[in-house]
């Protein structure tokens, strides 16, 4: 297979032959009604090939798309004046970048159609241009804006100025106050307007870009549109069947195991209440590639601006995860509110993991492990400070566990809370060390997850939740914590509450594990093993 990694022209994609997974029957959906679109996307998720996909759509290319869905939908293939922007490829956080960006093309289209600009402001010099191109070709105009919020993610919460006039003011209010002049054009040239669509990872409302738009339409949530970008597993299992296979092949596993392998490392996403799985495509594509799984999609950059957001933010993860949201809580990007989760979702960190109709809320996880590995030692490197890299510590934990080996298990976490600088547990507040010890385990439990292990926290049993249970190939650990109290009385309370029932027919061996950690040195001050079979403790 020819897998078309870094290619974002659907022209390029076809006429070279590389492996194209077939959406064009949800490009004919959307396309069909006049309107303003709006679809918020992760990065590398295949936004610029569908605004591509688009593009050509409208240019009337029929000989791109023999053989697709798509060819037996339309019925009569037209040509309309198409309009992209793309403002991937510019570093806006430089002064005038974004006007230079639009400047470049408004320039290109006014001698195309021979405009000759009566302003300087870029919306009112578009709106000539699209008027002009509906006279001069008798149709109307198709706009299409890729990465349309990249201008105000690039200069987000940076603190960089540039001078307007006579006054300073941020680079990032500048180019949300030049964006929301320009995209308030759509309003002004209706009439001139077939279609417009645009893309980005992230939704400002109440942010004045969204209120340019006239009546825009924000699919990003829609079931119908749900599977737009991204494999779904019927195309996975359809489309990939013979790549799936070689890599099997190449690492000697089974196509069961490696379609298992693959699920827990790249599926997961979920766009819409329907709940439709979605692999990560350029994870999955340079998986295929290269025929080694490995966390692409993670190591191809984590935006400077999410890090930024969370910076300063009072919200942990552990707090994240564990609420119920509206709808309009993780989707609106309000940038006056100190609330990342928005665009943690949108920004591909977090994604929809449970949807309760009655209440109408949803539960939001990361989506799997390649992301939850990723963000997680992310966020570790800053919360903990040490000298050791948490993926580094994390991989030893996982082998203790993997062999059974519980003692070393605790000698390593102990080292590694040792580690930890006296000031990051510093507190005069006994509220304040409960939580900052909670949210320590939270961590480190959650980075000993992994394809092989199953982490679960707050584990529900008929009689109460344990803390934690760790399930291995080979063996399950069930963790219950204290602070500042004897490691007995968690050892009572797994036994107690029937934490181990669930396994009684298992067949791994269970090991409760009881462990209390001091307040006062941040390390384990009393441990206790057991190994269980269900309920009946052996000694």
């Amino acid at each position: 297979m020819n897998y078309p990694i870094g290619i974002q022209d659907f022209a390029k994609l076809r006429e070279n032959n590389f492996v194209y997974v077939d959406k064009t029957d949800m490009v004919f959906d959307i396309t069909k009604n006049d309107g303003v679109y709006f679809l918020s996307r992760p990065r590398r998720f295949g936004k610029s090939l569908l605004v591509s996909t688009i593009k050509y759509y409208f240019e009337g290319r029929h000989d791109l798309f023999k053989g697709l869905k798509i060819e037996s939908l339309e019925k009569k293939w037209e040509t309309y004046p198409v309009f992209e922007i793309d403002f991937n490829g510019s570093n806006y956080t430089e002064a005038d970048a974004l006007e230079q960006t639009l400047n470049g093309y408004l320039i290109k289209w006014e001698q195309q159609y021979g405009v000759k600009p009566a302003t300087d402001q870029p919306g009112r010099r578009l709106a000539d241009v699209l008027h002009q191109a509906h006279v001069q070709t008798g149709k109307t105009c198709v706009v299409l804006v890729d990465e349309y919020d990249k201008p105000m993610l690039d200069a987000m919460d940076t603190g960089l100025k540039t001078r307007v006039g006579d006054n300073e003011m941020l680079i990032e209010d500048h180019n949300r106050e030049t964006l929301k002049a320009f995209y308030s054009v759509f309003k002004l040239a209706d009439a001139d307007l077939r279609f417009v669509f645009l893309t980005g990872v992230t939704k400002f409302a109440q942010v004045s870009v969204f209120s340019g738009f006239n009546n825009a339409q924000d699919i990003s949530m829609s079931p119908r549109f749900d599977a737009i970008c991204g494999i779904t597993t019927e195309e996975l299992n359809s489309v990939f069947a013979p790549a799936i296979e070689e890599l099997a092949n190449a690492n000697a596993v089974s196509v069961a195991e490696t379609k298992s392998q693959l699920k827990q490392r790249y599926d997961g996403y979920h766009f819409s209440k329907r709940m439709t799985d979605i692999y990560n495509p350029f994870s999955l594509l340079n998986t295929f590639k290269s025929e080694d799984a490995r966390d692409y999609w993670f190591a191809s950059g984590t935006p400077s601006y999410l890090m930024r957001l969370l910076a300063h933010s009072k919200e942990d993860i552990q707090g994240i995860i564990a609420r119920s949201y509206e709808a309009q809580e993780f989707v609106d990007y309000r940038a006056t509110v100190e609330a990342p989760v928005p665009m943690i979702y949108q920004s591909g960190y977090l994604t929809i993991k449970g949807y309760n109709r009655e209440d109408d809320e949803y539960k939001l996880d990361f989506p799997n492990h390649e992301v939850a590995s990723g963000f997680l030692t992310l966020l570790a490197s800053g919360y903990f400070q040490t000298p050791t890299q948490p993926n580094s510590w994390a991989n030893k934990l996982k082998k203790a566990l993997h062999h059974g080996k519980p003692e070393d298990f605790r000698d390593l976490l102990n080292d590694f809370l040792a580690s930890i600088p006296y000031s990051v547990r510093e507190s005069n507040s006994e509220k304040s060390h409960e939580r900052q010890f909670q949210y320590t385990v939270y961590l480190i439990m959650r980075l000993i997850g992994s394809t092989r292990n199953t982490v679960y926290h707050e584990k529900a049993t008929s009689k109460g939740r344990a803390d934690c249970v760790i399930e291995t190939p080979r063996y399950v650990y069930i963790f219950e914590y204290k602070l500042d109290r004897p490691a007995a009385e968690a050892m009572t309370q797994i036994g107690d509450r029937g934490y181990a029932d669930p396994y009684a027919h298992d067949g791994r061996p269970v090991y409760a594990i009881a462990c209390s950690f001091s307040s006062e040195t941040g390390t384990i001050s009393d441990w206790m093993v057991k190994q269980m079979v269900g309920a009946t403790r052996v000694e």
